[in-house]
Formats: C-alpha cells, structure tokens, sequence
C-alpha cells in the first residue's frame, strides 16, 4: 500500500504569519499520526519562512512512524538532518528563494555532486530519494548515485489532469517503470489533491509514498484534519 506522508509547512506558515506558538507545529505533528499519517514530512529552506531548524530538531524525538526531510543539500541543510537523522531525506533542487518546488535534479549534471551528497547520509543509515522530473535520462542515472528512491515531481502531471488524464499520467507510468526496473523505489509528490491522487495510485500502485502538504492541510480547514487524513488514505487503499 503507498503511503502517505503529510507535509505541515502550510502549518509553521500559519504561526509564523503572526509569531507565537500558534498552531503548534508540534502538536500538529503528533496529531497527523494519530490520525493515521504514514509520515511527517517537512522542508526547512534558509529564510526559515515556514518550518525552522529548530522545529525540525523538536519534532524529530515524537515522530513514531517515519520522518522524511526535503531540501537543498547546502551544508547548513546537510549538518541538521546529520544531527537529527530522519528516516529519510529527499534532495530537492530548490534555489534558496524559490516559493515552493518547481523542478526535479538534472542528474546527469550534477551526478557527482549527488552522489557525493547521498554518499554522506547513506554511511548515517540515512534513506534517499532525489526529487526528479519524468525524463527518462535523469531516472536511469539515479541509481548512479546510490539513491534508494527517487521522487517523481508531479505538478506537470496535476495541471495537465483535467484536461486529459490519460496523457498527463502517461509519462510517469513509464518513469516509474524505469525506475521500478532499475531497483529503485519510487516516491512521488506536488500538488497532489483529492481529484487526481486516486488516478494516479491506480496507475501507479507500486508507488512507495506520496508527500502530500498543501491541498491536505487546505481540505482540513472545511473537513477537519483528522477526517481528511482518512480521506486521502482512502484514495491510497484501492
């Protein structure tokens, strides 16, 4: 069964837009796994907009089923995730301004330094995935690098869902395939939401877990956090 992680920046923005504790990142956390979450995932970036190093260093000791980390791999980015060691961390692209992801690696570019980053924090026991595009490419030299997964970059697939379904799912069943053929695990994430999540599990079930943040934490302001993390479990379950 995929997984689900749920993202809760959108929360650590929340309380940032007026300072204080206010909702409680922490307790937010501990509550999604109550409530079924598979994972915690955050994603600190430099200017700390959202989710802080020192957040991340609190949650670390209360999270019970698996913690993922997203980010650049800067040395500031590296030296945290080494210091609180997650179950896994996924390697995004991100300048340090960007709003919120737009892209996946071009491996081939950067497999050296990749491989040096994935070296490092497979010696701490520490589970990779790279955050990738669907170019076929890119998926064949993953393994290069030592990753364990990759993470398929799924906003082209989510602007292109309801205007054709079947071609915008088409390229991430064959990269998935690649990858799956390759020996790695495969991840997926990026505007995922309650339209196109259950189309995408059914044509992809072998998809290892989604990282879902924004549409999730936006449903649980009408739904309730809770019931919205039973609802998109239940798009995972068929």
């Amino acid at each position: 069964m995929t997984k689900l992680s749920v993202n809760i920046n959108k929360i650590a923005t929340l309380r940032n837009a007026r300072g204080g504790n206010i909702p409680n990142v922490l307790a937010a956390a501990i509550n999604c796994q109550a409530y079924g979450a598979d994972g915690i995932t955050v994603h600190p970036r430099p200017d700390e907009r959202h989710i802080r190093y020192r957040d991340v260093i609190e949650i670390r000791p209360i999270i019970k089923t698996e913690f993922n980390i997203e980010g650049y791999p800067s040395d500031s980015f590296l030296n945290l995730v080494l210091s609180v060691k997650p179950h896994q961390v996924t390697l995004v692209p991100d300048p340090h301004d960007a709003i919120t992801s737009n892209a996946g690696w071009d491996i081939v570019k950067n497999l050296s330094f990749l491989t040096d980053v994935v070296t490092v924090l497979k010696k701490e026991g520490i589970r990779t995935s790279i955050f990738v595009d669907t170019n076929p490419e890119n998926i064949e030299n993953a393994p290069l690098t030592g990753t364990d997964r990759i993470e398929l970059y799924t906003e082209p697939y989510a602007s292109g869902f309801h205007r054709n379904a079947a071609e915008a799912i088409e390229p991430y069943i064959k990269a998935a395939r690649i990858a799956r053929e390759l020996g790695l695990g495969v991840n997926a994430g990026h505007d995922l939401n309650l339209d196109n999540l259950r189309y995408l599990h059914q044509n992809i079930p072998w998809i290892d877990e989604v990282s879902i943040g924004h549409a999730l934490i936006s449903d649980a302001l009408y739904l309730g956090l809770e019931n919205t993390i039973q609802i998109y479990k239940r798009q995972l379950a068929d």
